[in-house]
């Protein structure tokens, strides 16, 4: 019947995401991590107009949205606005996908996350992110993994603290 099927590295089971945004519903930027290099300049720019984009539908609309080049996804959780940036062709039903599980791996790591443990705690906010998701794409699906990793940092911590506060004689 011939060779199996070759995969091409940007697959259809991952979505290729170039930015994501986590903002409040009055528009403060709580969170921001881009895997495309722009200028700050313009990322403010972009900022700016996905922001009042977002905020000005109605709620009852698509959470999905063609964006220049580029297609919006994004959810509303409690007070945060998840934004993911996704090439054109990619499924944004597994972009939602993609920002329920970040969602829950907050939850499972914070407890019932808040925009106030996204403000206080943003470098674990970020270290969730960045266990999940690298350079754009999803590389750790397993919630159970992606936690332990994050559990595992915070005991290293924990243990360097003790050990750097011990008296030296």
């Amino acid at each position: 019947p011939g060779p199996p099927p070759v995969w091409s590295s940007s697959s259809a089971w991952s979505p290729e995401i170039h930015f994501i945004l986590l903002f409040s519903r009055q528009g403060k930027l709580r969170l921001q991590k881009w895997y495309t290099t722009l200028p700050d300049k313009e990322k403010k720019k972009i900022i700016r107009e996905i922001v009042q984009i977002i905020l000005s539908r109605n709620q009852k609309t698509s959470s999905f949205v063609d964006w220049k080049d580029l297609k919006l996804v994004y959810k509303r959780y409690a007070s945060l606005y998840f934004c993911c940036a996704i090439e054109d062709q990619d499924n944004e039903l597994l972009t939602l996908e993609v920002v329920h599980r970040y969602v829950e791996l907050l939850d499972r790591y914070f407890g019932n996350v808040c925009e106030l443990d996204i403000i206080f705690n943003f470098e674990k906010a970020y270290f969730i992110l960045d266990e999940f998701i690298i350079g754009g794409e999803v590389q750790e699906t397993s919630k159970r993994s992606a936690v332990k990793a994050i559990e595992d940092s915070d005991m290293l911590q924990e243990t360097v603290e003790e050990y750097m506060n011990k008296p030296a004689f």
